[in-house]
């Protein structure tokens, strides 16, 4: 095990936060939430205003005369294949938010859009709003992220750390080493915390789906029995080979989460469903770089705490996600070009979650449009319920449920899996194959701070200290992006 100031500073700060939850919970949640607030109201136009940016930067690159340049020496191939690879990233990247909020966003914006237009308009919005939220934004940030960290790691040949770029393009000076070391030390508490806000989530999720299938009331047992068995399953594969435990669960998830849609399409109102898929795909086509540039400036309260709570937030999320999201992704993407990358890491997945709340979020719309269900009293009341109550409408329920809970486990699984080797591996100075103590620490240290977000207990403050975790890489990205496209032009100038 390799012991350097970073691994220490990282690992202490990370027990700090978790016993900070553990003791205080409210505490730590309010904070949080305080200081978001905040950044938010001065903030939230330059958040947008980035995270629009880096999405033309990524078609930029995609198709120009850098698409072609290969993540690695000339002539060399990928190490897994590309639906292997997809689902991977895909796991890594999104999985556990997609069942989660599946029914319950859509309906969330719904609920609060047809205050102002009719519920038919409404309802077409609040499907927009959650591709803008899940779509092609979320993975530029995580594209372009990953690419800076494989480019750097794979074509120059440095470490698959966030400091690498500064380091090769500045060179090894005090200000670049002292800056690069709060970089990955940054990166580090952001993917520590994010990650444990979805394992919270995840087992929120699965205790409610247990406890209706089983006839439980819903006890702090079950969600010690669920977290425990969690924490089981994800520290073993974490002693294991990535490539041999990752790709196995991640495409068992995948396949799980495939057939749950495509049950729910048949079963369900197909054609509503499609109607909604083909409108909402091509009116996210047309609007979506305009709307990424939206504020809420000049609206209500109403408006203006919505976009806040949802997409506002939902952009520093994916920022505390990219180091953890974008080092991995980029461990498994050595061989390919740039282009392939970018179109692969951006375009499949946001075509997959556009079916996943196209279907899922069509029929939540569908209930209550029709009026013949309560999903939308049930979303109000809890929104890690809301996927259930919507599957007790199809016959098979039961199944249903189950295979839900289980691709729910395994994502949770997948993502701690994939966070576990990327802590482990800045945490070693960039060694791609951190040793397993290394990475079975970095396991119980995140089982540990999920634990402390379990016992925050609300999903709005968990989600307020994710974000919290973020609020540094809003200035970080933008000086990476400059080091990649100043290495860039170096390379093709040459």
């Amino acid at each position: 095990m390799k012991i350097n100031a970073l691994l220490i500073s990282a690992l202490l700060v990370s027990v700090a936060i978790a016993v900070w939850g553990i003791v205080d919970p409210q505490g730590l949640g309010e904070m949080s939430s305080s200081i978001v607030a905040i950044q938010f109201e001065s903030r939230g136009w330059f958040i947008m205003l980035e995270a629009s940016a880096l999405l033309l930067l990524a078609i930029y690159l995609a198709f120009s005369k850098y698409g072609t340049i290969r993540l690695g020496p000339e002539g060399s191939e990928p190490e897994f294949s590309t639906p292997a690879w997809i689902a991977m990233l895909f796991a890594a990247g999104m999985g556990v938010g997609l069942l989660f909020y599946g029914a319950s966003e859509p309906l969330t914006h719904f609920s609060v859009i047809r205050e102002f237009l009719p519920e038919s308009e409404a309802a077409s919005l609040a499907i927009f709003v959650t591709y803008l939220n899940w779509g092609f934004h979320a993975w530029a940030i995580y594209g372009v992220v990953a690419l800076i960290i494989a480019y750097f790691a794979f074509r120059r040949e440095q470490s698959l750390l966030l400091s690498a770029p500064l380091l090769d393009v500045y060179g090894s000076k005090a200000w670049t080493r002292a800056l690069a070391w709060i970089f990955d030390f940054l990166s580090v508490v952001a993917i520590a915390v994010g990650l444990a806000g979805s394992l919270a989530m995840g087992v929120f999720q699965i205790q409610t789906g247990l406890a209706g299938v089983l006839g439980l009331d819903p006890s702090a047992q079950l969600t010690a029995a669920i977290f425990v068995v969690m924490c089981v399953s994800f520290l073993i594969p974490l002693r294991r080979d990535l490539g041999e435990g990752m790709s196995k669960l991640s495409n068992l998830a995948m396949g799980i989460a495939i057939g749950l849609l495509v049950y729910l399409l048949l079963a369900g109102p197909t054609s509503f469903a499609m109607n909604t898929i083909v409108s909402g795909i091509g009116r996210y086509t047309f609007a979506v770089l305009p709307a990424g540039f939206s504020t809420t400036e000049f609206f209500n309260d109403t408006i203006s705490t919505w976009f806040q709570d949802w997409t506002l937030n939902y952009m520093i999320w994916w920022l505390a996600w990219s180091p953890f999201v974008g080092i991995f992704i980029a461990r498994i993407s050595r061989g390919r070009t740039i282009r392939e990358f970018l179109i692969g890491v951006i375009v499949a997945p946001t075509l997959f979650s556009m079916f996943w709340f196209g279907v899922i979020g069509g029929i939540g719309v569908y209930n209550v449009l029709d009026g013949s269900g309560d999903l939308l009293a049930v979303n109000n009341e809890s929104l890690d319920a809301t996927t259930f109550a919507l599957l007790k409408e199809f016959p098979l329920s039961y199944v249903t449920q189950i295979a839900t809970i289980a691709a729910a486990f395994l994502f949770v699984v997948t993502s701690v899996v994939s966070a576990g080797f990327t802590l482990a591996m800045i945490g070693t100075g960039g060694d791609e194959n951190p040793s397993p103590p290394v990475r079975t620490i970095w396991g119980a240290v995140l089982g540990a701070l999920g634990l402390a977000m379990i016992f925050v207990g609300d999903v709005g403050l968990v989600r307020s200290i994710i974000a919290l975790s973020a609020i540094a890489f809003v200035f970080i990205v933008p000086i990476l992006v400059v080091c990649l496209l100043k290495s860039l032009s170096k390379e093709v100038d040459r």
